[in-house]
């Protein structure tokens, strides 16, 4: 995949570019039975925004994608396209099966039409095969992994990501995430060699408001531009500074440096917190 950037012919084109999408094969889905509809809220529930700056934006449909695998356990397949999906940034892979069913799998960067995919227990050590991590070499680079057992990948589903197998000790495998975060996993669990596809997406310049709007996306406005009944930084003369220690919310809550991990949570897996890890 590469970046097309667009000549300044208008203000629109100026500082614009897109993705060339030359790994798609497919403008359109193939399959029909395969998409599911998508009833939009705009950030809305019971008519009270709950979400803001949310609404508008383009028709989609929604195309279910196969976390899992574990359904077709053993049973090859083929990809036969690959193609665009509004929902996420990486791209899918249509998979026609063995046995007659179709599905949409997550694709890896080298992903290509006739190439041969499959889940199960122990697979050839190939980019786009699904298997268990205690039959991935140490080393390898994976996406797609399982953290709960038996609920399907969670992980690492970006465009352009991958986690690192690092060591295979006892009943746990250690992966170490695109954050740099270094966790246990059961060795039974589930993930899929390679980097996924589309890594080039957060290259691409948006340029204009109107790509924004498309996506689902509707203006925002400066607290410091609101009046004082709007926001707790409202008000003032002009360019005037939010006039408080730190930012706040429109609720007035702190704006910044939260800590969004409660307490509850079991952080016993973690073996290198993603705060003291150096990042990729």
């Amino acid at each position: 995949m590469g970046i097309k950037q667009l000549k300044p012919m208008t203000n629109g084109q100026r500082d614009t570019s897109y993705l060339d999408n030359v790994q798609l094969t497919a403008k359109k889905p193939s399959v029909k039975r395969l998409l599911k509809g998508v009833k939009k809220n705009a950030g809305r529930s019971n008519g009270t925004i709950t979400i803001r700056h949310r609404g508008g934006g383009s028709r989609r449909f929604y195309r279910p994608v196969d976390f899992a695998g574990t359904e077709k356990l053993g049973v090859p397949g083929t990809i036969k396209d690959i193609e665009y999906d509004p929902n996420r940034n990486a791209n899918i892979a249509l998979v026609f099966f063995k046995d007659g069913d179709k599905r949409y799998q997550l694709a890896h960067k080298e992903a290509a039409v006739g190439d041969a995919v499959i889940t199960d227990v122990k697979a050839k050590i190939i980019a786009g095969n699904r298997m268990q991590l205690k039959s991935i070499p140490v080393g390898y680079q994976i996406y797609n992994v399982e953290i709960t057992p038996n609920k399907g990948g969670q992980v690492v589903r970006s465009a352009g990501q991958y986690a690192t197998l690092v060591s295979l000790d006892g009943d746990k495998a250690q992966v170490q995430l695109p954050s740099g975060e270094i966790r246990y996993v059961d060795k039974t669990n589930y993930a899929t060699i390679g980097i996924v596809s589309n890594e080039e997406f957060t290259q691409q310049r948006i340029g204009k408001a109107g790509r924004k709007r498309l996506m689902g996306r509707r203006p925002q406005v400066r607290g410091k531009a609101m009046n004082p009944c709007d926001h707790p930084h409202g008000g003032g003369e002009g360019g005037s500074p939010i006039g408080m220690k730190y930012p706040k919310t429109p609720w007035g809550a702190h704006a910044l440096g939260v800590k969004t991990r409660k307490n509850n949570k079991d952080n016993s897996h973690i073996v290198v917190s993603r705060h003291r890890a150096k990042k990729r």
